[in-house]
């Protein structure tokens, strides 16, 4: 099956599989096998059905061809410190190369170009690599996507004096990692690390990604190396806004590489000694961020968390419902309701309790009786006060929802001409404030009410919109992150900004800062809502194509999770709990949900309802 070099060319990298009879696992040799050398039985993993990538060393004798094919194959392997894939350097190159620096994401496998000799003086010879970078992840296993562009790098090889004569070696690579996107899924998981807000109780998702199995660096599991980057701290987009109680250069306990559970689901991590002595308040702090990180990382429900101290005794024990008092969306009504506007302007409420499609019913207050007509909507996340702009997009309006009452006047008013330069559809954070976005022209502005009904206050954006201006907008539960929709020219993009707090605690001066790309790959996103910690509902579409919705990671990163097609979408709406419903208004079908793992299914026809939201 040896692949034969001559017809290596620009085709880039081969690869081939085989398929282990009975044993429901695929293995993945080097693209240019070699036609000598030990054959290394596999032994079958139950259950894991996963293509698997096992480097195979340098034959004697290689060509630059097979060397240039052998590493890159083997670079996309798992084996403990890149050992095979460092074969294949000089002793100096593979010195001085660090896969974990980063990872360099392409569409597709590196595509090799036709070799150039060395010019005088400088023997060997030069491969360049090409390929469509899509994404970069960073030392600190923080994901940033990017819109297409041209990737271009080199491989270059001299001859070398070995125990066996001259072979040809690599001397001079890429930093880091250059995986095509399919390799980089199959080694890489997203996991979220969480931190506490800046001065508050609840926390933070910080999405990054580790490996799926074994850390070829470090040698950890999946679940020490999330507990691992935790303790590392957070990303630097993240970092301003977010603390952690773990003292100063806590990390595990050394020789630690595993981490498992027992039979009553605790899982036991060991730290070193800079823990030690910590008091309980701050250590089920510590323990709530682990629990918060681990449980997405294993299959097994962690039902606590024990730390221990570096000499193996017991430091706090924390279970997974006291964790829950941390949890961002700790406010809100349990069930969620699924709230919309109907054919008159009026608020209307679908039961979140409701396993089947119920009748909906109108909210109390002049928000349901129709005394003050509205096109957009946001309930509060007690589900005890809703915002409601006017029918015209002039006025905001805040109304209790539980109670009767006279209408209040307006909070705020946009001085736009018309109605697609007024006031945007607003957003409650976890705090209790109120964002909304003035569209004017004339006066563009992202603005907080604190409480709701306090003074409108400008938020400023830093760097600025360079000429854009907010269409849309959706505060994060944790009231740190903030989903912004901006127009320039024809295009809108999904960005994701991080909200700055300063100043005095009861008047803070309040700033979205570093705002970053969320859906580079998109021309046009029309909606957007937060599905969880680190996950967003998108409706957009990209160039040439047609409107899809799907989930996106807030670091841009695709989840795995696919939705059914839906045409004519004009707004989304998602709980923060994965088990409840997602919703969404279709100018073909009128509102519509889908169940967890489910199709879509109508609630409200088209005539009779729009603007469908959760709490938030």
């Amino acid at each position: 099956m040896a692949a034969d070099p001559r017809q290596f060319g620009r085709r880039g990298v081969r690869r081939a599989l085989v398929l282990l009879a009975g044993a429901g696992v695929l293995i993945s040799g080097c693209a240019s096998m070699p036609d000598s050398g030990d054959i290394h039985p596999v032994k079958a993993q139950g259950g894991d059905s996963q293509v698997r990538v096992y480097a195979v060393p340098p034959r004697k004798g290689a060509q630059p061809e097979e060397i240039v094919t052998g590493f890159l194959e083997a670079m996309t392997s798992d084996d403990a410190d890149f050992a095979t894939a460092r074969k294949y350097l000089t002793a100096k190159a593979s010195k001085q190369w660090r896969p974990g620096d980063g990872t360099t994401v392409l569409a597709a496998a590196p595509d090799v170009g036709q070799p150039a000799s060395g010019s005088r003086g400088e023997p060997g010879m030069g491969y360049p690599l090409r390929g469509r970078q899509i994404a970069a992840v960073d030392a600190q296993q923080a994901y940033q996507p990017m819109a297409p562009r041209d990737y271009r790098s080199s491989l270059h090889l001299s001859l070398q004096t070995t125990p066996e004569g001259k072979e040809w070696r690599i001397d001079a690579l890429p930093a880091g990692l250059v995986l095509g996107a399919s390799d980089f899924q199959r080694n890489f998981v997203s996991i979220n690390n969480y931190y506490f807000a800046s001065g508050r109780d609840v926390v933070v998702a910080d999405p990054i990604y580790i490996r799926r199995k074994q850390d070829p660096v470090t040698g950890m599991d999946a679940t020490a190396q999330a507990v691992k980057s935790l303790l590392d701290g957070p990303t630097n987009w993240l970092r301003p806004v977010v603390e952690s109680p773990f003292p100063t250069g806590t990390a595990l306990k050394d020789g630690v590489t595993s981490l498992t559970f027992d039979d009553r689901n605790t899982l036991r991590v060991p730290l070193n000694e800079k823990a030690s002595h910590v008091g309980r308040p701050q250590c089920v702090k510590m323990a709530a961020q682990i629990l918060f990180t681990v449980r997405d990382v294993t299959s097994t429900r962690v039902e606590q968390v024990e730390l221990e101290r570096s000499d193996g005794s017991q430091l706090c024990v924390l279970g997974r419902g006291q964790a829950e008092e941390f949890a961002a969306d700790q406010l809100s009504g349990r069930p969620d309701n699924q709230y919309f506007v109907d054919e008159k302007g009026r608020l209307a409420v679908l039961s979140g309790a409701a396993k089947e499609i119920t009748e909906p019913e109108l909210v109390t207050g002049p928000l349901g009786d129709g005394r003050l007509p509205v096109s957009a909507v946001a309930v509060a996340r007690d589900e005890h006060n809703a915002a409601a702009v006017s029918k015209d997009s002039r006025r905001l309006f805040v109304s209790s929802i539980v109670s009767d009452g006279e209408p209040g006047a307006p909070v705020l008013e946009s001085r736009g001409q018309n109605e697609h330069d007024r006031l945007s559809a607003p957003s409650w954070d976890g705090r209790g404030d109120l964002w909304v976005a003035d569209r004017n022209p004339a006066d563009p502005a992202l603005l907080r009410l604190p409480g709701g009904t306090g003074e409108p206050q400008k938020v400023k954006i830093v760097p600025g919109l360079d000429g854009g201006r907010i269409e849309a907008l959706k505060v994060s539960a944790d009231g740190v992150r903030i989903a912004l929709l901006l127009k320039k020219g024809d295009t809108t993009t999904l960005n994701i900004g991080r909200v700055e707090r300063s100043g005095p605690k009861n008047d803070p001066v309040v700033s979205v800062a570093e705002l970053r790309p969320a859906a580079p790959q998109m021309e046009t996103v029309t909606a957007v809502s937060w599905a969880g910690p680190s996950r967003l509902v998108v409706v957009g579409k990209e160039a040439g194509g047609v409107q899809q919705v799907r989930y996106l990671r807030t670091d841009g990163s695709s989840p795995p999770d696919s939705l059914p097609g839906l045409n004519g979408v004009k707004s989304v709406a998602a709980s923060d709990d994965p088990e409840r419903p997602l919703v969404a208004y279709s100018e073909d079908d009128g509102i519509v949900r889908r169940p967890a793992g489910g199709n879509w299914q109508t609630m409200v026809e088209k005539e009779h309802g729009s603007s469908p939201v959760y709490p938030g």
